[in-house]
């Protein structure tokens, strides 16, 4: 008998991986390609929607090939995605009328603004779960109806994009739609996405028409919803294109919570944290949708086929894994590895904190004007200590959030679940394990977001056939447990809140 498998695309901020598992979630074939980040003007982040839909079909084809897999032994593939990332494309032609806006782009920051001066905040929150940020879909797609040049199409009638989207002539999608579209040709996404767009009612489980209007994104451009382990499936692979079988496409999942369901976090107040570019603190909270009173999102954590919603609470960190990236442009380090060893070599930061706020401060500050900030220095500072600064500037942002996730949910957190690339350095590990006061658990497999996608659309076809097995498959790598006083961690933590006092509101002029 022929061995089979599921596929996961995970295609994230800096490039598209593809990855392919086995019964027991261990990874069969991975192949990753990164994409080109353009920055048009100061706080301006795009991607080309093209280049990723290239790449996509490109690192699938090598995964196979690489793990000596044939696409006919795919019983399905799932999706995950950088959230909120916009695109607006040409429903006849396919082709985007824009590059894709990218989460972290900040340049509708004035439009929010405009928003909190009216007063709206609180209802856009009551909606949708989310603050009103730049962030999220909604402005994105509002600013692309304005001001993207409009394609000179076959049509040739020069409508403007408005009026073309009005009628239908246009859609938009975060990059899981986009994905599923150039995969099946249907225009889908699932309620994890939706969530993320400032535009759908997270407990009525629709979009909402007075946001719809708000932000002039009319009703025939935004995708059907649908749940993110589909056992209806969004749609096949054509078995005339690249991949040249018909696979199910029956799973999706923004990559947080994907690495959410990744982790097996099922059961309300299991939570995890996930460190790529961002960081993305997510806590369970079963069939309610609980308020956040300390500045973070609620937000959907999955849907199973014919199942309630559940929903998660979410801290979103814009700059982790960005800042080592950051630490690597200015030739502080060579490669992130280097990290752990420049920031052990000093016994402290003699003082110095730095404030990632490359993008704004996500939660719970919400601060689209903060900018990075290196506070403390003294003559005596050397690049081990600003190096230290930058990985505990992580595990401080992850404090901050999971002081506010106690607070909000009432469940005192003993364990926490960690991913993402930097999870490999045990030195941020233990820092963090130190920081938060609790014990930290790293999987075996650390790509639990390809891992969460591949799961639901596993699920979906019967490839498993409970959650229960997927329990069984998590296994810890290492854990990690406080080695510091909580006195200590604590004097610490608050010369933090007055080197982010120190960052905020920076940007004046843009």
């Amino acid at each position: 008998m022929v061995d089979t498998y599921v596929g996961s695309i995970d295609q994230g901020t800096t490039g598209t991986r593809f990855m392919v598992f086995d019964h027991s979630g261990q990874v069969v074939a991975n192949a990753y390609k990164k994409h080109e980040q353009i920055y048009p003007n100061p706080g301006w982040v795009e991607h080309d929607p093209i280049e990723i839909w290239e790449n996509t079909k490109e690192v699938v084809q090598e995964g196979l090939e690489e793990g000596g897999i044939d696409a006919s032994q795919l019983e399905a593939i799932g999706i995950t995605n950088q959230r909120e990332t916009t695109i607006v494309w040409d429903k006849e032609t396919g082709k985007p009328v824009h590059n894709a806006l990218v989460w972290q782009d900040r340049r509708t920051t004035d439009r929010v603004e405009e928003l909190q001066d009216e007063d709206k905040v609180e209802w856009i929150r009551e909606k949708t779960g989310l603050e009103a940020d730049a962030y999220f879909s909604a402005t994105k797609t509002e600013w692309i109806l304005d001001n993207a040049e409009p394609l000179k199409l076959q049509s040739s009638r020069g409508d403007s994009l408005r009026s073309r989207a009005e009628d239908g002539e246009l859609l938009m999608g975060t990059v899981d739609a986009w994905l599923i579209y150039n995969l099946t040709g249907n225009h889908i996404t699932d309620v994890t996405n939706a969530s993320r767009t400032m535009l759908y009612n997270i407990r009525d489980m629709e979009w909402d028409d007075e946001l719809l209007e708000e932000f002039g994104v009319s009703k025939e451009m935004v995708p059907e919803v649908r749940p993110s382990s589909d056992e209806d499936f969004y749609g096949h692979t054509d078995a005339d294109g690249f991949l040249g079988e018909e696979v199910p496409v029956a799973g999706a999942l923004g990559d947080q919570q994907a690495a959410l369901f990744g982790q097996t976090c099922f059961d309300k107040g299991d939570a995890k944290n996930t460190y790529g570019t961002g960081s993305f603190y997510l806590m369970n909270t079963g069939n309610e949708a609980v308020k956040s009173d300390h500045g973070l999102l609620t937000t959907i954590g999955f849907q199973m086929s014919g199942e309630p919603v559940q929903y998660a609470l979410e801290g979103s960190i814009f700059i982790t894994g960005a800042a080592i990236e950051w630490l690597e442009d200015v030739d502080l380090i060579n490669n992130a590895a280097q990290t752990a060893e420049l920031a052990s070599s000093v016994d402290s930061t003699d003082g110095v904190y730095m404030v990632p706020a490359f993008t704004g401060l996500g939660a719970p500050h919400w601060d689209g004007r903060a900018r990075g900030t290196i506070v403390g220095m003294t003559r005596g500072t050397r690049k081990e200590h600003i190096v230290r600064a930058t990985l505990e500037s992580i595990a401080y942002q992850t404090r901050d959030v999971a002081d506010a996730m106690e607070a909000d949910s009432g469940v005192e957190m003993t364990s926490l679940r960690v991913d993402g690339g930097a999870v490999k350095n045990n030195f941020l590990c233990q820092l963090q394990s130190d920081i938060i006061q609790t014990d930290i658990a790293r999987p075996e497999v650390d790509e639990t977001t390809a891992l969460g996608s591949a799961y639901a659309a596993g699920l979906a076809v019967g490839y498993w056939d409970t959650v229960d097995e997927l329990r069984d498959n998590w296994q810890i790598d290492r854990e990690f447990s406080p080695e510091r006083s909580s006195e200590e961690v604590d004097k610490l933590y608050d010369r933090w809140h007055d080197a982010v006092e120190r960052s905020l509101n920076w940007a004046q002029e843009e």
